[in-house]
């Protein structure tokens, strides 16, 4: 058996590369401090030319979860990372995420508030992301990390879960795990999922193209009619 890959990092720098590693098709984020090596060390591998990952610094916290938004859409494997003053700009999208049913993955890792507050560690987002943390009626797949190497191991555990419910999934770290660096044991590589593989998994419900023999998927988060909303929430509450 081949020895296991063995390397001392922070918790932030072995998120992304847990994300190449799980085969993680799209990463859309902005920097914002304690959790900015995540996109630094993404930057560093340059993921794009070894798996294809595509790795982009968004304008704002607004726009990574609207990139977010599109790449789930389609059935992607895509992911942002930011702190807690980000992630309460991102709650709108992250609503929208959860009513439309899309998979994703977000990072938080925790500083003090309220408003801008600290930079230093905090675990004051608890309620905020267990409840969900925009308007109304869902909730995350929340991951609470107590290592270096769990914030490794939830990466591909939180996607699964992710598509496995078709709702966002959260690590809620915190600055003192993201700074932190212990000794972690990386995973295997996983190859990204093709077009062929990810529409046997996701053609019932992304958009990735009309065929012939299936009606048209809508991703959408809006319903009109309250009796239909009302099954959707009951369902999401499930």
């Amino acid at each position: 058996m081949a020895e296991k890959e063995v390397k001392l990092m922070k918790g932030n720098e072995v998120i992304a590369h847990a994300a190449i590693r799980y085969g993680c098709d799209g990463y859309f984020g902005y920097p914002i401090t304690p959790q900015s090596e995540v996109m630094e060390t993404l930057m560093e591998l340059k993921p794009w030319e070894t798996t294809g990952m595509v790795v982009l610094q968004a304008e704002s916290e607004i726009s990574s979860i609207n990139m977010v938004y599109g790449g789930a859409s389609t059935g992607k494997r895509v992911m942002t990372s930011s702190s807690s003053p980000g992630i309460s700009l991102m709650a709108e999208g992250i609503s929208y995420l959860a009513g439309a049913e899309l998979p994703c993955l977000i990072i938080n890792c925790q500083r003090g508030g309220p408003g801008l507050g600290t930079i230093q560690p905090s675990q004051g987002d608890y309620f905020q992301a267990v409840k969900g943390g925009g308007h109304g009626d869902y909730k995350l797949i929340v991951f609470a990390p107590n290592s270096v190497q769990e914030m490794h191991d939830h990466v591909a555990e939180a996607f699964d879960l992710a598509f496995k419910y078709r709702n966002p999934a959260m690590i809620l770290a915190d600055g003192a795990i993201g700074q932190m660096m212990e000794k972690v044991v990386l995973a295997p590589q996983r190859p990204r999922k093709t077009d062929e593989e990810l529409k046997a998994e996701c053609d019932a419900w992304a958009a990735m193209g009309k065929p012939s023999g299936r009606g048209r998927n809508v991703v959408t988060s809006l319903e009109l009619q309250s009796e239909k909303m009302e099954i959707i929430n009951q369902r999401l509450q499930a």
